[in-house]
């Protein structure tokens, strides 16, 4: 059997993955314990996040042609790929801020909604709250100006009420 034919599987794996993802993010994950990576994992996988380790001949074939291809300079060293579907700032956040305890772990960039970054650009989008979190906010904020006027306009009736005079009989 070729080598080619053992690689296309995985090189359409990737492929899959990446396909409509809302962010992919690449980290150099040597030096981590195993205990630092089984944490990682499960944080990830708990957030939706699809992480794997791939060889990196096998991303850049996936890669090209996609908005990933900006990420091929990246690819060298071992290399781990982190990708969401539904929460584009979700892989961010989680390996940004997991690598503040686990010093081995290097962000290497990303493409976050079919924009490349390097490593400080990740850094700042993992500052960005999650999509549930921004609705909320939203919602509070229109929630509020809202309550204020129903608060209001409950003290004037409460006050109208108590300058009626009782009706006669």
């Amino acid at each position: 059997m070729a080598k080619v034919e053992l690689k296309a599987p995985v090189v359409e794996e990737i492929s899959k993955k990446i396909e409509g993802a809302a962010s992919v993010v690449l980290v150099d994950h040597r030096g981590l314990t195993v205990a630092e990576d089984t944490e990682l994992r499960k944080l990830l996988r708990e957030a939706g996040v699809d992480y794997k380790v791939y060889k990196n001949t096998m991303m850049k074939r996936a890669f090209d042609g996609t908005p990933c291809a900006g990420l091929d300079d990246l690819l060298n060293g071992p290399s781990a790929m982190a990708v969401a579907k539904d929460d584009a700032t979700a892989p961010a956040r989680i390996l940004v801020e997991f690598a503040k305890k686990a010093k081995k772990l290097e962000i290497k960039g990303g493409v976050v909604e079919g924009d490349v970054y390097d490593a400080a650009g990740i850094g700042q989008i993992a500052t960005v709250p999650s999509r549930e979190v921004l609705l909320g906010r939203l919602f509070g904020s229109w929630q509020s100006p809202i309550a204020s006027f129903a608060r209001v306009i409950k003290q004037i009736a409460e006050k109208d009420g108590e300058g009626a005079a009782p009706a006669a009989e």
